[in-house]
């Protein structure tokens, strides 16, 4: 039987992270993934480009059960740390917007850095290599592979969440943590687009395409960014990021002309020129079958003079306090990340171990630490996965 000191299972950003500090420690790790390439859901990222870190990573931008949890990973391997890497590397990279650090290049320069890392470090890869069972043993685990069983003295789950089926998503670190009595927070999709019910997409259907910035809120939480409108519902950063909030049932409220005093300008333009429509009006602030479609649907058609203020209120309400519930969202087939997983009352949030299970470690998206858009759920890829590379 084959043993080493650490098997990671998942070959993603937080296992390779881990089995990099692991073997710099001098500890025989191997890494095992059922891809057929290391780090597919780095390739995909950022359109190609990987969005690999935010600079302003704090744990403000991650949602949990335990808000705390993610702090102490946070601090002692930050966004910093991970920046000082890749350009040790002789990566380019660039600040998109708010914070967001993209490769000039391909993802694939930072999959190639991480595989380097493993390599200078003596860590072992095995790609298309599935895992049948796992053991506990008296001084480990005996994990089962389709080649034969591996020995360890130290098991690291790092296999990610259901989202992207297609990339090979599977809910096998919810299924360990089951077997080994670790509680899981209902995982569900999470920077995942909204979707509407057959009446409301009817009515929506020649906005398909239109995108445009917006304040989107639900409850207390809002996120300023591009909104857009498709022929299932509503995506763009904004949408993605609150669908990470939204919950079956509540109402989410969109302002489609934030920082524009919209009854003020509607005012204004009455004054100027009261023979003008209400929609032409609009269109010199929205995009043009957006201003048609409010206007069909508040019902008026008369000019702006034969208009009162209070019709001009609900014009206002239907631009920047527009009211609605999505009926679901679309699921882990688009969801960039699964919110839930791995309850982190059983991990130890300094090593990611299980408390009542020394030697078994979970890890990044598996746990139940979810970052915003932008970079956050890399950085605790990077973070998680660098704590518990310090303690097999």
């Amino acid at each position: 039987m084959d043993s080493v000191d650490v098997l990671i299972i998942g070959a993603g950003a937080a296992g390779m992270m881990c089995a990099i500090e692991a073997a710099g420690r001098g500890r025989q790790v191997l890494v095992i993934d059922h891809a057929r390439s290391a780090g597919e859901k780095i390739r995909i990222s950022g359109g190609g480009r990987c969005n690999f870190t935010n600079i302003h990573a704090a744990p403000k931008n991650f949602l949990s059960q335990n808000p705390h949890f993610c702090i102490s990973a946070l601090k002692r391997y930050t966004q910093h740390d991970f920046v000082a890497l890749v350009k040790s590397h002789g990566i380019a990279f660039h600040e998109k917007t708010l914070g967001q650090l993209f490769c000039d290049g391909s993802a694939m320069q930072v999959i190639q850095l991480l595989l380097d890392e493993m390599k200078r470090h003596g860590a072992m890869l095995r790609l298309n290599t599935r895992v049948e069972t796992i053991e506990r043993a008296s001084d480990g685990f005996v994990v089962k592979l389709e080649d034969g069983p591996v020995h360890c003295a130290s098991l690291v789950v790092a296999s990610g969440g259901k989202s992207i089926p297609k990339m090979g998503a599977t809910g096998l670190g919810y299924e360990i943590a089951a077997q080994f009595g670790v509680r899981v927070v209902d995982p569900r999709p999470a920077l995942v687009p909204l979707t509407f019910e057959p009446n409301t997409l009817e009515r929506l259907k020649p906005l398909s395409g239109i995108a445009l910035d917006a304040v989107v809120s639900c409850g207390k939480t809002q996120f300023a960014e591009a909104m857009l409108f498709t022929h299932r519902g509503i995506s763009g950063p904004s949408i993605l990021q609150i669908s990470s909030y939204w919950r079956e049932g509540d109402e989410i409220g969109i302002a489609m002309l934030p920082g524009v005093d919209v009854f003020e300008a509607l005012r204004a333009a009455r004054t100027e020129n009261g023979k003008q429509a209400v929609q032409t009006v609009l269109a010199s602030l929205l995009p043009k079958k957006l201003a048609q479609t409010i206007v069909e649907q508040l019902a008026i058609s008369r000019n702006m003079a034969d208009l009162p203020d209070r019709e001009l209120r609900r014009v206002e309400a239907a631009v920047n306090d527009w009211r609605i519930k999505p009926a679901g969202s679309e699921g882990y087939r688009t969801a960039e990340v699964t919110l839930g997983g791995v309850d982190t009352r059983d991990l130890d949030s300094k090593t990611m171990a299980v408390k009542a299970l020394p030697g078994l470690y979970f890890i990044g998206e598996v746990v139940d630490v979810t970052g915003w858009l932008g970079g956050y759920n890399f950085q605790w890829a990077w973070s998680s996965g660098w704590c518990a590379g310090q303690s097999v």
